[in-house]
């Protein structure tokens, strides 16, 4: 019987949106480290993911770079297909994209909507229907969508609702996949962090835990997932310290 714990026939390669700097690009390092060949997406901040790239290859993988605006489908489905190609399959899929505003939500514009959306859920989707394929051509893959604490609990944030409802609408997403892919040697799951030392909004006083969580504990949530079975699918992970708890 296949052993579905890990990649099947060899190195697999893992494809990390938005990894060009900080949460990314410590998570697509904890994948090198993981033996994962690298693909280090970028839309403009092509010198860091350069240097993203190097570090990878300095801890043994093979790493490229790819550039695209994945809040259009065509470049996102482009982007999956270059990642498949590059190394040999691609086996890891970690959305990570998603630009974030604060403001009441009367004051939010409909241009700040349309692009929270796209950018943090409908990009989410792009990628996910491009490599669905690849992954059960493979007979293994694994998806890690990032999410927001909270918003499982659909609770109602009135300073950051359109970031809130893409999130929302990204645990409905993983949790389709998790359902449709059970069986294909596929898991769906999603990391969901608090008030992380990138955050823009740190609001310290409210973390049970006393402090900013740091970009290599988001990236340990999600080589949990990673590491799992298939079995383990359609869950929500928050790396948040207690908060909203």
């Amino acid at each position: 019987m296949q052993e579905k714990s890990k990649p099947v026939s060899g190195r697999k390669t893992a494809l990390v949106t938005g990894s060009a700097q900080g949460i990314g690009r410590a998570i697509a390092l904890g994948l090198a480290g993981e033996g994962f060949d690298l693909v280090v997406h970028y839309r403009s901040s092509k010198d860091a993911a350069e240097h993203t790239a190097r570090l990878a290859r300095e801890s043994g993988a093979q790493a490229t770079t790819v550039q695209a605006d994945v809040t259009d489908p065509q470049q996102a489905a482009a982007l999956v297909q270059s990642a498949h190609e590059a190394f040999g399959g691609l086996g890891v899929l970690v959305n990570n994209v998603g630009n974030y505003v604060q403001k009441p939500w009367l004051e939010t514009t409909p241009e700040e909507w349309r692009d929270m959306l796209d950018s943090n859920f409908s990009a989410t989707f792009y990628t996910c229907r491009a490599a669905v394929p690849h992954m059960r051509a493979l007979g293994w893959g694994r998806i890690v969508n990032l999410g927001y604490a909270g918003s499982q609990h659909l609770l109602g944030r009135s300073g950051i609702v359109p970031y809130a409802s893409a999130k929302s609408g990204v645990i409905v997403l993983t949790r389709a996949i998790a359902r449709t892919e059970a069986g294909h040697g596929i898991s769906a799951n999603v990391v969901s962090p608090g008030v992380i030392e990138t955050s823009v909004s740190k609001p310290l006083t409210e973390i049970p835990a006393g402090r900013l969580g740091t970009v290599e504990e988001l990236s340990d949530a999600v080589l949990t997932f990673v590491r799992a079975s298939d079995y383990v699918t359609g869950q929500v992970l928050e790396v948040a310290g207690g908060w909203n708890l």
